[in-house]
């Protein structure tokens, strides 16, 4: 089964299928390798076995790479070392703003792996330079290895600042250089599905904030649109939309109005007796209430802010569903007297996914982590960290495809200007640290860190009536998240999982 193509070569590998068509991971026997223009399927190299690390898979494919000894691919960078002649003429025959010289060790891969992480980013270019290369090393004053070097096409050149010398730090920075982009690529539509590609006015947003626009939009769509899809609402698919709009109504940190919306919801299914609610029925009850002390409204607009894509279809709605789900998580952890296991919020999300979410193969995706480790999780903190996990596996398996803004490349979260503590090395390996992790999401997905910019001009006159209904009552602070003084000990990453990514 094919399983990757890199650069002009290729990687295979053997799985089993469950019964609707899905790879079962688990039951990966081994990768092979095929070196550019193979043409028999007998003569792949194996390079992945049972047990081995993610890194190991990484760096026997590297190592495979070069051992190609006939014609380089031209889709393939240059992975062996870079001499003096070549760094002293490169930018008279390259016609790029930057250079990153990654000096380093003979037995070290974070040249090569950066050289590959960059490959499909315009104006700029990676060389590997051994230890070994005394004039160059003593021309930019390299005293320890790896070390990172940007030169520049005017002449000019300084150390890499990255707080980590590896791999994801180097990437992260180079990725973030003006003028830096990443290459064109074509964009494949699904059968039957039309795409806008239309640009929208740019919204300014601020990366170390969370958007309550982002949040009232993912709320609306999820609600309004994925599941008035579907005319009747029974069994299965009812169950997950009253456990979701349960968790939607303890947890969500909202406007006064947006909670009462949610809560006479939440209300409404719970008084449902009848095994099956038609579209017309929740159409009603999904209606603003605008009137009264108690106004219920819910924004009808969809309006993108930190989830804004470069072009109407990227983006969007399922970063704010992400951003939604890492929010509630993030509250259970706030308010553990309210929590009712571990699950609640995960469990929530694994049914509204599997039930409502459009995009059919994400769902699958996500199902199968879902079953392959959510078990495991045994506190709240846990659930965080296993969603901030799984997403990340979710950024490394999309990034580079047709479902990737290439103005938003998919990193893996959070970056090191976000949280230079989360990220480690041990070994030359990138560690996330679990501990600082779990801080970082409780601080960013907080109440306190979500700010009510680009929400709906409409919905001014509801906020004042509220205020104003409310006056004295001290309940203007944005729901359940605002109380203080219910954090516990934070408790580490899920029981057995290893994680290496970066």
């Amino acid at each position: 089964m094919h399983l990757c193509h890199l650069h002009g070569h290729k990687v295979y590998a053997c799985r089993k299928w469950d019964p609707h068509g899905q790879p079962i991971w688990k039951n990966l026997s081994y990768c092979k390798f095929f070196k550019a223009f193979s043409k028999s399927p007998e003569t792949g190299t194996k390079v992945f076995h049972p047990g081995d690390s993610i890194q190991n898979l990484r760096q026997n494919i590297i190592t495979n790479l070069e051992m190609h000894k006939e014609t380089w691919p031209p889709a393939c960078p240059p992975l062996e070392p870079a001499s003096e002649e070549e760094i002293h003429g490169f930018f008279q025959t390259n016609n790029v703003t930057y250079l990153a010289l990654i000096f380093e060790t003979n037995d070290s891969f974070v040249g090569r792996e950066v050289t590959l992480d960059m490959l499909q980013y315009e104006n700029v270019a990676v060389r590997r330079v051994l230890s070994s290369e005394e004039e160059l090393v003593k021309k930019y004053g390299v005293t320890a290895f790896p070390s990172g070097f940007l030169l520049i096409n005017n002449g000019t050149f300084s150390r890499i600042p990255v707080q980590m010398e590896a791999r994801s730090f180097y990437t992260h920075f180079l990725r973030r250089l003006p003028g830096v982009t990443r290459g064109p690529y074509t964009l494949t539509s699904l059968p039957d599905t039309p795409i806008n590609t239309t640009s929208t006015p740019r919204r300014p947003a601020d990366r170390s904030k969370v958007y309550m626009a982002d949040l009232e939009s993912a709320l609306h769509y999820a609600l309004r649109v994925e599941v008035a899809r579907f005319s009747v609402l029974t069994g299965e698919q009812l169950r997950a939309l009253k456990y979701f709009v349960a968790v939607l109504a303890k947890y969500f940190p909202g406007r006064p109005f947006v909670q009462n919306f949610l809560r006479s919801v939440d209300r409404w299914l719970r008084n449902v007796r009848e095994s099956r609610i038609s579209s017309s029925a929740l159409e009603l009850v999904l209606t603003n209430r605008k009137e009264g002390q108690a106004p219920a409204v819910l924004s009808n607009n969809v309006t993108w802010v930190g989830c804004q894509g470069s072009k109407l279809h990227f983006r969007g709605y399922p970063c704010s569903l992400w951003t939604l789900f890492h929010l509630l998580t993030v509250q259970a952890t706030r308010h553990r007297r309210l929590s009712t296991g571990p699950l609640e919020v995960l469990g929530a999300m694994r049914g509204y996914i599997r039930s409502f979410f459009g995009c059919r193969e994400c769902a699958q995706h996500f199902e199968g982590m879902a079953a392959k480790s959510m078990d495991k999780v045994r506190s709240v903190d846990q659930a965080a960290l296993w969603l901030w996990s799984r997403h990340n596996r979710v950024n490394a398996r999309l990034a580079g495809t047709e479902t990737e803004d290439p103005e938003f490349p998919k990193l893996q979260w959070p970056p090191p200007d976000l949280c230079p503590a989360c990220h480690g090395v041990v070994n030359r390996r990138h560690v996330w640290d679990e501990a600082a992790v779990l801080r970082f999401l409780k601080a960013h997905f907080s109440p306190a860190n979500i700010i009510l910019d680009y929400t709906e001009p409409e919905t001014a006159r509801v906020v004042r009536r509220s205020r104003e209904a409310k006056e004295g009552a001290g309940e203007w602070a944005m729901g359940v998240g605002e109380e203080r003084g219910e954090e516990e000990g934070e408790e580490r990453g899920v029981n057995g999982e290893e994680e290496e990514r970066g």
